[in-house]
């Protein structure tokens, strides 16, 4: 059996299909809303292989200029993002273990060529709340570490369904995506992988005790 770092919780087939297909319909409404554009780096300018969107109070953009950040309006239609829809508050509430709602999540669509190196979301205020992350479509192989990028990593697969919870301890481990494993789902007619990735930008003003 794999050993994953210490907080990382693998959940696979969480949601099953006939859930998947009702979040996939949740997304698509999202998209028409704030549609898929491609992000670039900072500095540099290159445009990364997938194509994002996000849905909450804040969302996660990065351009040449200003680099990674959250912010409230979306860069491409000038309007706030859509709300994230219920089903995921749901699952957040469920595998979270943290009591306060996420208020970003990041839709990134990962064509059969994309991929994502290794990297930490450290761009929150609030490390104590994890980071949830729901696979739909198409099989990855996914890559998580420690919270050095020189330690080792662990690569399993993801495949539609899938939850991964990275909390506690495992809160900034480095992870990424390798590859992509084509037509591997039915989920997404044209194929594809979505991710979506909740997350607490902002440390609470009362916690709960």
């Amino acid at each position: 059996m794999l050993s994953l770092p210490p907080g990382i919780r693998h959940m696979p087939g969480l949601l099953p299909p006939s859930e998947q297909e009702i979040l996939l319909a949740d997304i698509r409404a999202v998209v028409v809303e704030a549609p898929l554009y491609v992000p670039a780096m900072p500095k540099t300018g290159t445009p990364m292989s997938v194509r994002m969107t996000n849905c909450g109070l804040l969302g996660w953009v990065t351009d040449k200029e200003r680099g990674y950040r959250y912010q409230a309006i979306d860069p491409v239609t000038g309007k706030p993002w859509p709300p994230i829809p219920q089903r995921l508050l749901d699952l957040w509430n469920e595998v979270a273990g943290y009591p306060h709602p996420p208020e970003a999540c990041l839709v990134n669509f990962y064509s059969p060529d994309a991929k994502m190196g290794l990297h930490q979301d450290r761009d929150e205020k609030d490390f104590d709340a994890p980071v949830v992350s729901v696979s739909l479509g198409d099989d990855c192989l996914f890559r998580v570490g420690g919270t050095s990028r020189k330690g080792g990593t662990v690569s399993f697969r993801l495949s539609s369904g899938d939850v991964v919870v990275l909390g506690g301890e495992g809160r900034l481990a480095f992870h990424g995506v390798d590859r992509i494993y084509p037509n591997t789902s039915t989920l997404l007619k044209n194929g594809g992988r979505i991710n979506l990735t909740l997350r607490r930008v902002n440390s609470p003003s009362i916690r709960s005790s």
